[in-house]
Parts: C-alpha cells; structure tokens; sequence
C-alpha cells in the first residue's frame, strides 16, 4: 500500500479505466462541440424561415454563448463543491432539454432563451470536464490527455456539422436541434455507469473520510490501494471567485482570462458566421455547412499535433505561434476567391491554427490552477472570455450590416488572436523580469 492516491494516480501508468474517463471527457466535449455549433448549422434556414437579417442571427448565436459564460462564471464553482461527476449529470439533462426545446421555438424570443438555457449547460460542462481529464491523468500524460479533450470540439464538429448537411438535405432547421438533443440524453446512462469520481477531488474534499471511497476507485482502476490521504497545507473551505485573486495565482487568472477572452472572440466569428459567409457567396446551405465542417477537421488534425508536439517545444511558445497564424488566416479567408476547393482549404488551415491555439488554453489553465480552484479557474477563464464569444458574431453581423465586406470584416476579427498572442508574451516577459529580480536580491 502506498501513502497518498493522488501520487499512485501521478506516477503509475493509466490504467483502462482512466484512459476510458479522458474518451468520455473527449465525448461529452464533442456534444458540447456540437451544441454550440447547431444554432450555426441551422441559421441559413433560421434566417429564410423567418425574415431575419444577419444582426438578429447574430443575436441568437450570442445569446447561447451569454448562457455560456454565466453558467462558467457562477455555476462552475459548483464542481470544486459538489463534485465533478454529479454537475456532468445534471449539465447532461440541461443540455439535452434546451435542445429539444429549440427545435419547438417559433420565434426569435424563445429560440434565444431556449439557446441561452442550453450554454448555461455547457459552460458548466466545459469546466468540469477539463478538470475531469487533467485530473484522471497521470503526470506524464496529464498535458496530452487535457489537449485530446479539447479536440472533442471539433470532433463534435466534424461528425455533428456532417449529420447536419444530411439532415438539411431532407428536414428543416429543427431536425438539428432534435438530432443534438436526443443524442445528449443518450449519454446519460454512460457517465452513470462508466466515469467514477475524481480521485484528486474526493481526496480534496473529503480529506481522510473519503480513503475507504478512493480505494474503492482505485481498486476498479487496478492500482493498489492508498494507506491514508495527505491533508494539504491550504484551506479545504468552498471555493470562491475572489480566491482566484490571490497574489500567487492573480497574474495566471488575468492573464488566461484576456487571452481566452480575445482569441475566442475571433473563434466564435469564424464558426458562427463561416456557414452563412459561404451561403451569401452563393452556395446552398449545405455547402456553408460542410465548409464549417474543414474548420473542425482542422481543428481535430492540429489540437491533436499540439499535445504531443508540445512535450518537445513548449506549450506556451507554440500556443503563441498559433494565435498569431489563426489571426493572418482570418484575414486570408476573407480575401481568397470564392472557389470551393480553396474556402475548405483555407478552412482546414484556419481551423488548425484556431482549435490549437484553444487547446493550448485549456491545458495552459489546467496547470495554473490548483486542484480546489481548478473548476472554478477554469469556469471563470471561460466565462469571461465566453463574453468574447457572444461580442464575436454581434460586431460581425453589425459590420456586414454596416455595408462593410468580408475582407474587411475579416480583417477586424482577426484582431482578437493577435492580440491573445501579445497577452501570453507580456505575462511572460513580466514573469522572467520578476523571477530575475528575486534571483538578484536574494543571498
């Protein structure tokens, strides 16, 4: 028997039970990939439907993205409190309700809040997964296993936005709502059966009460079983935002948050608005569609270069460099001709560059926070930044309102990357200033 189970979890090799608990996190992460994404699937017949020009529909993409953030910010904190696998459960059931729910809409008004009880879901579901993944990971797999959650998104994409061309080509809008839905209450009953608690949290939480149910855990995971848990030095009380203030962990909240807030910004324009940019160069609805579709292939192919590239070069430098190259594709997916071949190819590029700037993020705030803020940091870098996510499509429906093209549109969007970029570069100029003059002073 050894002494502590979080140090039996770090340094023996996953067992299939844990590399089953990263697959489901990498799932439920595909769901999310596709919740998010249907309102876009859906908005060229949304908008034919119903009369509606292009600022509304950015409205109703934002409006899923608000209750995104709200949920990361204020209902977050719950994971670090009441644990991982039960706020899955229940963001499972919201989820699933608010999409079935929006395929009964029959107005701007219900669609919207419909969409909005949705992301309240999902943005608890992202904060509580990525500290599922780094958590049932090993020290040596954890930076991997967080990156290859990530690309559940575009994975979520991928095979979400091509049931959804399928579906377009014989249904209306709804049938995507209704696809999503059904699909999401579906895994239920595999999170109940097949993902168990994390052990970090339990040990956290629980202290040494909590040993006869971590062995049982670790029993099913085939390790051996742990002779008592290590009570941290640190207060074991409720989480709370404030706590994310704290002078050791400040500089990592601001930091994270802008870059996730900037870069997210130029994401959600790019996957909010790719389909109906394509539909308006005049191609069918299916066609915008599977344009969307080469963003998440992208996104897949080099979020999952970047988690085993990284252990070599860096994750932080090659986040940097993929924020920058997201930004200048941006730009050159609102200046390339209007020729199928090379909207897909542009959006293949531009969707490698963007998801693994993302899934940098992810792993980059996964190592920041401690395991009692881990949920609540991450909710809350989301949820600010989620703020990001529902300016995006506004200010580009307004733009294009405004009279302004898809070039120039392109090229204010493709601000927000770049400057995420700047974000990570300061704080790490400012960090090694402060490390050198502390090496400086001392004895």
């Amino acid at each position: 028997m050894q002494n502590d189970p979080r140090d039996i979890i770090n340094r023996e090799p996953m067992s299939r039970l844990q590399v089953l608990a990263v697959v489901i996190c990498i799932f439920l992460n595909a769901l999310d990939g596709f919740d998010v994404l249907a309102v876009t699937f859906a908005a060229p017949g949304i908008a034919r439907a119903w009369s509606l020009g292009p600022d509304v529909i950015g409205i109703i993409i934002s409006s899923g993205l608000i209750g995104m953030g709200i949920g990361s910010i204020f209902l977050a904190p719950m994971a670090d409190r009441f644990g991982r696998r039960m706020i899955i459960l229940c963001c499972l059931l919201v989820m699933g309700s608010g999409m079935l729910l929006s395929a009964t809409a029959t107005g701007i008004e219900a669609l919207s809040f419909y969409r909005f009880i949705t992301g309240l879901g999902i943005g608890v579901m992202l904060a509580s997964i990525n500290a599922m993944a780094a958590e049932f990971s090993n020290d040596k797999r954890r930076d991997l296993c967080v990156s290859l959650m990530t690309i559940g998104y575009p994975i979520g994409g991928v095979l979400g936005g091509s049931a959804a061309v399928l579906l377009l080509g014989t249904y209306d809008w709804q049938s995507v709502f209704i696809f999503g839905g059904i699909v999401t209450l579906a895994v239920f009953p595999v999170v109940l059966l097949f993902l168990p608690e994390s052990i970090e949290f339990l040990c956290h939480s629980k202290g040494a009460a909590g040993l006869d149910k971590v062995n049982k855990i670790l029993k099913r995971m085939g390790h051996s079983t742990a002779r008592h848990i290590v009570i941290p030095n640190i207060s074991t009380s409720r989480s709370r935002i404030r706590d994310l203030f704290d002078a050791d962990i400040m500089r990592h909240t601001l930091t994270l948050t802008t870059s996730y807030f900037m870069h997210i910004m130029t994401f959600y324009y790019v996957m909010g608005w790719v389909p109906s940019i394509v539909t308006a160069l005049g191609f069918d609805r299916a066609v915008g569609t599977s344009v969307s579709v080469w963003v998440s292939i992208g996104g897949i192919v080099g979020g999952s270069l970047l988690g085993w590239v990284s252990i070599v070069y860096g994750l932080r430098r090659l986040t940097v460099i993929l924020m920058i190259a997201t930004g200048s594709f941006v730009i050159l997916f609102g200046q390339v001709t209007p020729e199928i071949e090379m909207l897909k190819a542009v959006a293949f590029l531009l969707g490698f560059c963007m998801f693994g700037g993302v899934v940098g993020l992810y792993a980059l705030t996964a190592k920041a926070f401690p395991t009692r803020l881990r949920a609540t940091g991450t909710g809350f870098v989301i949820g600010v930044g989620r703020a990001g996510a529902a300016i995006g499509p506004i200010i580009a429906g307004y733009l294009l309102v405004s009279g302004l093209d898809r070039g120039g549109v392109a090229m204010v969007m493709a601000i927000g990357s770049m400057a995420a970029a700047v974000t990570l570069i300061i704080s790490h100029m400012v960090a090694r200033k402060q490390k050198k003059s502390l090496t400086s002073v001392a004895p």
